[in-house]
């Protein structure tokens, strides 16, 4: 794929799809990442969700170290940790270990949404604040990162001295603005925040300052995308994610419904106004189709990468499309 004009990944929220269970979700995320890495997608993240029936990724640096183990290039990574939801001493020793083991493949990506419900955020977090002490955290973490100076008493063990590029992951201005001060790679979540995807990587780029680890800005945006054999077949694989993000704003969030071929009957029209508003972030088509939406959003927004969700019930038609999505790139 050398052709091709973009860089590609894979953003896997390890979806439980309707009749299926965790065992089987993770299951399948073992066999897209080995499928992607043959296909040639540069890394696979895996996100942090709390509380979630749909979502078999919550011990998500447990899942990092299976897929690791399951593949031999592609970069494995975090999409994200939720930093306010653990002790940055236990994210450090915890990517220390999965870079120890996997020198050069992984990648940490940090957040500070909670990933869930308040509730849950609450007994995740057992009193460690709100979040909004997310800057603070993140220094903490990146100074045991640091090579140990002389003396320092606390040290991660493995973690100090390493090499883990750490990427800040935003649906707003806020990771883009602190990412821009750090030097760091920011990651847009604009599979479910097209609102503010141009704000946040205009913020970014104009307040970007050199580091030690990146001379310029480095964007990678998130996207859905459905690509199928035709655009008819493209829509109504994207249905199972138009179903559940429904299912999450009437509160009931599940499993990954297989799809229908219409949704009208299925939601009112402030529902589907909130859905298609949200998910406008979202490629769907077939190749040709996709193709010309692709080079229009990167005329738009100048991405360095692109990480693709792709929620689709059936294995299989899910692999098929980030087949056909890599062939796209490709010809971009």
């Amino acid at each position: 794929m050398s052709n091709q004009a973009v860089s590609l990944s894979v953003l896997d929220l390890c979806p439980v799809p309707q009749g299926a269970t965790p065992a089987q979700a993770l299951s399948n995320a073992m066999a897209l990442a080995q499928y992607a890495e043959s296909l040639g997608y540069r890394r696979y993240w895996v996100a942090e969700h709390h509380n979630m029936t749909g979502i078999a990724s919550a011990a998500t640096s447990v899942v990092m170290g299976y897929l690791a183990a399951g593949t031999s290039r592609i970069r494995i990574g975090s999409g994200g940790i939720m930093l306010p939801n653990h002790a940055p001493l236990q994210i450090a020793e915890q990517f220390g270990t999965l870079e120890s083991l996997y020198p050069g493949r992984i990648d940490l990506g940090l957040g500070r949404a909670p990933g869930t419900d308040q509730a849950t955020a609450q007994a995740l977090r057992h009193g460690r604040g709100d979040g909004s002490d997310f800057p603070q955290m993140l220094d903490e973490l990146r100074r045991l990162f640091a090579e140990p100076q002389p003396g320092q008493r606390l040290q991660a063990v493995p973690g100090a001295g390493l090499k883990v590029p750490i990427w800040l992951l935003g649906s707003s201005t806020f990771s883009a603005q602190l990412s821009a001060e750090l030097g760091l790679p920011f990651a847009f979540a604009g599979q479910f925040s097209p609102d503010f995807m141009f704000s946040a990587l205009r913020t970014y780029r104009e307040h970007f300052q050199p580091s030690e680890s990146l001379t310029q800005p480095h964007v990678m945006l998130g996207i859905n995308a459905y690509v199928g054999e035709s655009r008819e077949h493209a829509a109504m694989l994207a249905t199972s994610h138009q179903q559940a993000f429904l299912n999450l704003i009437r509160g009931r969030p599940g499993p990954l419904p297989p799809p229908v071929d219409d949704m009208e009957p299925l939601w009112q029209p402030h529902e589907k106004h909130s859905v298609l508003s949200t998910l406008a972030g979202t490629l769907i088509g077939d190749k040709e189709t996709v193709s010309q939406q692709l080079a229009d959003l990167l005329e738009r927004t100048g991405a360095d990468e692109l990480i693709v969700s792709s929620s689709i019930h059936d294995q299989a038609l899910r692999k098929d499309s980030y087949q056909r999505m890599m062939e796209v790139a490709g010809k971009v």
